[in-house]
């Protein structure tokens, strides 16, 4: 299942409960932003990224994370200025092969599971003539293993259930790692309707400030704006911070991400969740922080918003104030602001290793190129 194959799905249920915005959308004209190349920001880019590679194939290797390295593959390929085929490419899958173990997954990595998740899409990327099916298939065998549920002693009423955390000593879960699996199964080929994705609809509902049959967690109601937290498990969690009255904060990357993968499980544009995370969006539609976080995981934020983005598949995207934005040009201008003379882009604000230039520019890789996919 690709990104596009998603969005015409989710087109074709927004067409005609759309109607009415999209009306309103033409009737007034969208500021245009000045003409920036986005392929000329990516070729940087991955100019930027070919010569960090090490020689075991491998990128930021001081940070014992293989995640890192698959994401800079991905990137890579995403970018369509690097083929599987070549020697940069095949030198970080070997690198990631030998993270990998019987169960499927880079079960050898310090986050097993986000380490997986990120390198099934690596793997997906290069899959030329079907090379990596079966380490493809393992890698959602393990995903689907490590996935809270019944197995794990955590039923439907638990709030760990359906989620996924990082793996290892780590493996509480978290809207950030189930958004990685949800992607990565989806991207991968799995259907929406697979039990996985079903399940994990349980664990992102429950992170979302929305009163409603889906998430029943004591402060769900206290906040009621639509957005995400971190996660709902062990009483909940929100990097931005209670409110208060006991309720706990949405910000941006979070809801990107949450609302990214209820359209990857399969929800209409009428649901409520889709609905409310829509309308959270709209209210705090903006390219120049992260909402609620600041300039913290700002990077993180452009390739969620660019994903979802992509997969609601409209040109422009109309905020609470009835202002359209064209929101690739938008992003591409936001990118090009930021992206230093040497090609890579990196976040002064050092939170959730944005400090690593390799982990930033290929969020901003993969930012562009979920901006450049169309129809």
């Amino acid at each position: 299942m690709t990104p596009t194959s998603t969005r015409r799905i989710f087109l074709g249920q927004v067409a005609g409960a759309s109607a009415a915005t999209s009306m309103t959308s033409r009737a007034i004209a969208a500021p245009k932003s000045p003409e920036i190349s986005s392929e000329a920001l990516t070729e940087k880019a991955v100019d930027f990224l070919r010569p960090r590679q090490e020689a075991d194939g491998s990128w930021s290797p001081n940070r014992k994370e293989p995640g890192i390295t698959a994401l800079v593959i991905t990137a890579l390929l995403r970018s369509k200025r690097v083929r599987p085929t070549e020697p940069v490419v095949a030198k970080g899958l070997a690198y990631l092969e030998g993270f990998l173990d019987p169960t499927g997954g880079l079960a050898g990595a310090a986050h097993a599971n986000y380490s997986t998740a990120i390198a099934l899409m690596a793997f997906r990327e290069a899959n030329a003539g079907g090379r990596y099916d079966s380490t493809i298939k393992g890698g959602q065998t393990f995903l689907k293993a490590k996935q809270w549920d019944e197995s794990e002693g955590k039923g439907r009423d638990n709030a760990f259930f359906g989620g996924a955390g990082y793996g290892g000593n780590n493996s509480r879960p978290d809207l950030s790692n189930t958004a990685f699996m949800v992607e990565a199964l989806r991207e991968s080929g799995l259907p929406a309707d697979d039990p996985a994705l079903q399940k994990a609809i349980v664990f992102v509902s429950r992170c979302q400030n929305l009163k409603s049959e889906f998430n029943d967690q004591p402060w769900a109601e206290k906040v009621n704006d639509g957005g995400f937290i971190y996660t709902a498990a062990n009483g909940g969690t929100s990097f931005a911070g209670p409110e208060e009255g006991g309720g706990l904060r949405s910000y941006a990357s979070m809801t990107y991400a949450g609302l990214k993968s209820l359209i990857y499980a399969g929800l209409t544009p009428d649901d409520p969740r889709v609905k409310a995370a829509t309308e959270y969006i709209g209210k705090h539609y903006t390219l120049d922080e992260n909402p609620g976080l600041g300039q913290k995981g700002l990077f993180y934020y452009y390739q969620a918003f660019s994903k979802t983005m992509a997969l609601l598949g409209k040109p422009t995207f109309t905020d609470a104030s009835n202002q359209p934005h064209e929101w690739r040009a938008e992003l591409t201008a936001a990118l090009a602001k930021r992206q230093e003379p040497n090609g890579s882009w990196i976040n002064r604000a050092d939170n959730y290793m944005e400090g690593d230039a390799n982990l930033v520019t290929s969020y901003g890789l993969l930012s562009l190129a979920y901006a450049g996919v169309k129809g």
